[in-house]
């Protein structure tokens, strides 16, 4: 296999930072609740893609808006961590940690995995994998009952 070159490691790095610093931006966007400044992370023709719920996919930046200024609204102290974050080109992958206080007084608590394409300094594209942080459950054994007894969906 050839070794890459200078340039190629140059232009891979500099892809990893570009994709670092847009989720740094989107997450700091979110500690301020600034929806322009979210707005402003993604390309306008942004793609949403949740691959293990697709009726909530969406395009574009008027979606977005709508469900964060909900969240915003229900989680007034909602803060975002960036567990950690790794590129692959302009593809950039991150674990996120989401926490704050609903307005009820009831903690919010959302963790998963978010994969990004990056083009031109924007997020063009994302497949969001984040799910509630079940507390209390019954177990893996019970949970894996519970998966195979679900209905099965349509291929």
């Amino acid at each position: 296999m050839p070794e890459e070159s200078s340039a190629q490691q140059g232009a891979a790095l500099a892809s990893q930072a570009e994709g670092a610093e847009v989720l740094t931006q989107l997450q700091r966007a979110i500690a301020a609740h600034d929806l322009e400044a979210m707005a402003a992370c993604f390309t306008p023709d942004y793609d949403s893609l949740f691959p293990t719920h697709p009726d909530r996919s969406f395009r574009g930046h008027d979606q977005m808006r709508r469900n964060w200024s909900q969240i915003f609204a229900a989680v007034p102290d909602l803060q975002a961590d960036l567990v950690r974050c790794t590129a692959d080109g302009d593809t950039v992958w991150a674990e996120w940690d989401w926490h704050g206080t609903r307005g009820d007084g009831l903690a919010h608590r959302m963790r998963g995995t978010t994969i990004q394409g990056i083009q031109g300094g924007q997020i063009s594209w994302a497949r969001l994998y984040m799910e509630p942080v079940e507390q209390g459950g019954r177990g893996s054994d019970a949970a894996v009952r519970q998966l195979i007894a679900e209905t099965p969906t349509a291929p």
